[in-house]
């Protein structure tokens, strides 16, 4: 029997044939939905309204009705266009594998490793080489040759997991920041930077020219904000008119500098314990002999033999450190 429910039905159906779609599609999607169960059913004379809060109201009752398969229906804005763009995504980021079913387990591994270089490029570049990507199945030691590698990278190009740009850079695409977003957010939090205006990742912009100050936007959320306002939201520093203009720090491919490329920067984390360890000092052992007393009649003592002033005045060995303070280094810039 026909029922309203059918056009969430319809609608999800045609979401899972088609992937990552805009937002006026996916809304023509909800139209078509409506008038198929119309003319399945005359009684029911469902109504389509093309505003915007009905139009939210239908994408909150959709994921509504996804919570129990941990699925949403997610928005994200293109980074370049500036449009906005649907994709029916899991909201578990335990495992990368959900980017498909038809990659073999070794070219999952090789997408896991481009997707760690993009995002731990420095400057913000999140962005990595056509010769530096060939190169990480060696670096990962996977079983893949040279051309097997140059094929799948195709792959992931041809089937909108990444861009490849016109100099050859490889970077996340729309459709992987959507059904990826989890499993970027837990693997590289402190990679992750948030576009000051709409909120959402960025991977594509400009910063703000001040020193220390955190402003980063979209090109098309700059666009926007720059009509009204002449000055960064963050630190009030006036700004010039055009994006493109050198004055700002830009983030994507442009940010990349010759030859960031020949070391690889660990995550935060992994940083930080490698960090801990170099600052770990073996504590002397109690069979440390005591130092030497300077002779009477020496104009000067070894470096060796100078007492310690903190060392006991019983035994004359020097004092136990209570506790090894350590540092630990931003891997961001």
């Amino acid at each position: 029997m026909i029922s309203p429910a059918d056009v969430e039905r319809l609608f999800l159906q045609a979401v899972l044939s088609r992937g990552v779609m805009s937002a006026k599609l996916a809304q023509l999607l909800w139209e078509k939905s409506i008038d198929a169960v119309n003319a399945s059913d005359g009684a029911l004379k469902l109504q389509y309204r093309n505003d915007k809060q009905s139009w939210d109201e239908f994408v909150t009752k959709i994921n509504h009705s996804l919570d129990n398969f941990e699925l949403e229906f997610r928005a994200l804005h293109d980074e370049i266009t500036g449009k906005e763009m649907y994709a029916l995504v899991n909201r578990k980021g335990d495992d990368i594998a959900q980017m498909a079913t038809d990659y073999t387990p070794i070219e999952i591994t090789f997408f896991k490793a481009i997707v760690e270089r993009i995002m731990l490029a420095p400057h913000e570049s999140y962005s990595i080489s056509s010769m530096a990507a060939l190169r990480e199945p060696t670096a990962a030691k996977l079983n893949i040759t040279k051309s097997q590698a140059e094929v799948v990278l195709g792959s992931f190009v041809a089937k909108g997991w990444l861009l490849k740009s016109k100099k050859g850079r490889y970077s996340l695409s729309t459709r992987s920041l959507l059904e990826l977003l989890p499993y970027l957010k837990s693997n590289y939090p402190d990679e992750i930077v948030e576009c000051t205006i709409c909120f959402d990742i960025i991977t594509r912009g400009i910063g703000c020219f001040t020193p220390n100050c955190k402003t980063r936007m979209h090109f098309h959320c700059f666009n926007t904000f720059r009509k009204r306002h002449n000055a960064c939201p963050s630190c009030s520093k006036d700004w010039p008119r055009e994006s493109k203009d050198k004055q700002f720090i830009p983030i994507g491919e442009d940010a990349a500098k010759e030859g960031d490329e020949r070391s690889r920067r660990a995550r935060s984390d992994e940083a930080e314990e490698s960090d801990d360890d170099e600052d770990e000092e073996e504590p002397p052992t109690q069979d440390t002999p005591p130092p030497k007393k300077s002779q009477k009649g020496k104009k000067s003592v070894k470096a060796e033999d100078r007492m310690d002033v903190d060392g006991d005045g019983d035994n004359g060995r020097p004092s136990q450190t209570q506790g090894t303070q350590r540092t630990r280094r931003s891997t961001r810039r």
